[in-house]
């Protein structure tokens, strides 16, 4: 319902063209960027924070679930996932029993706070994609969807959070160098 009303918006306002644009630099658009990053971190936090508090939390049986979909006719996950989750996943289950709730928490608080949102919201899209390779599809291609336009917004779904307050600074002070470099240049 939300993406509907973002586009409907972005689409009547500016026209189709200069959609992207929108979505970047309108400061109207960067309120309804943020409500979405907020609804996309609650999801993440309450996902990771689910499975940190039960502290029972093992992927094996997920894993051992996206292998059984690997078999038949039309299987829904691809021998280089299974390769993958063989070779890789499986023999670590450690690691990531503790790699997925945390991951999922961190995100989940980056897009919240909007602090790091497009570092953020690519390791979350990482993770939705990663299920989805495992044949589980559940609210991932949702939260896909909504990310897109979180990630293509760059700096403007944290304008109003964490980022837009560090950000200016922290671009100044790692580019103040190379700005004073091409004034004294000229």
């Amino acid at each position: 319902m939300l993406l509907y009303f973002l586009l409907l918006f972005i689409l009547n306002y500016w026209g189709k063209n200069m959609m992207i644009d929108a979505l970047r630099q309108n400061k109207n658009i960067s309120i309804l960027l943020a409500v979405l990053r907020v609804y996309i971190g609650y999801t993440w936090i309450m996902a990771g924070w689910g499975k940190i508090a039960s502290g029972q939390f093992d992927a094996s049986g997920f894993l051992q679930g996206a292998l059984a979909n690997a078999t038949g006719e039309h299987p829904a996950v691809q021998e280089w996932w299974v390769v993958f989750l063989k070779n890789i996943a499986i023999p670590n289950i450690e690691v990531f029993n503790l790699l997925v709730p945390w991951g999922e928490l961190f995100v989940g608080l980056g897009l919240l706070i909007g602090c790091f949102t497009k570092t953020a919201v690519f390791f979350g899209m990482a993770m939705n994609f990663s299920y989805m390779f495992s044949g589980t599809t559940s609210t991932n291609p949702q939260l896909v969807l909504l990310s897109m336009f979180i990630l293509v917004s760059a700096m403007n779904a944290g304008r109003y959070g964490v980022d837009g307050m560090i950000m200016p600074t922290l671009k100044e002070k790692l580019f103040a160098n190379k700005t004073r470099e091409i004034k004294d240049a000229a």
